[in-house]
């Protein structure tokens, strides 16, 4: 990841983020992908009116597809208004599909999307993530280490 797309990032005014993944599985690598969208998808996006809780990626005839993502539907949509829970394209490199999908087919790993921001361009990104399921005692140290970072700020900020 370049620091340039670091920066879209912090810059990016909507940040729709996957917190559970973060909890339930370790990143092994990132990759930042296009997503197919309709009219009034975006529009809601740019609300910020997105969820990626329980949703997955998984790999069909060579194509990426996020699954279980909720764009709620635009308030001022009308008929042609879209459907909230959709498989929806996420555009990739053929190298990174490729890559994707051999890691894939081993045991215990998956594609899961962290992130959704807009660029520069005003264009909808996907942050995807290639984890590895994490164990319930590797879940209790995750949130050990969290307390103990909340419990350090608490004595830091009363000084």
């Amino acid at each position: 990841m370049s620091k340039r797309e670091l920066d879209v990032r912090k810059k990016s005014p909507i940040q729709i983020r996957n917190k559970k993944a973060s909890f339930e599985y370790y990143f092994v690598e990132t990759f930042t992908a296009g997503i197919v969208l309709t009219g009034t998808e975006i529009k809601s996006i740019r609300q910020g009116k997105a969820s990626l809780v329980d949703s997955y990626c998984y790999i069909h005839k060579g194509e990426v597809w996020v699954k279980g993502m909720n764009v709620s539907p635009y308030f001022y949509g009308s008929f042609s208004n879209h459907e909230a829970k959709r498989d929806r394209k996420l555009l990739l490199t053929r190298r990174e599909i490729h890559k994707l999908e051999e890691v894939t087919k081993q045991v215990g790993f998956t594609i899961v999307p962290t992130l959704v921001f807009i660029d520069d361009n005003g264009r909808a990104k996907v942050d995807v993530a290639l984890a590895r399921g994490k164990k319930v005692f590797d879940k209790r140290q995750t949130l050990k280490e969290k307390e103990d970072r909340r419990e350090m700020d608490r004595v830091v900020k009363r000084f």
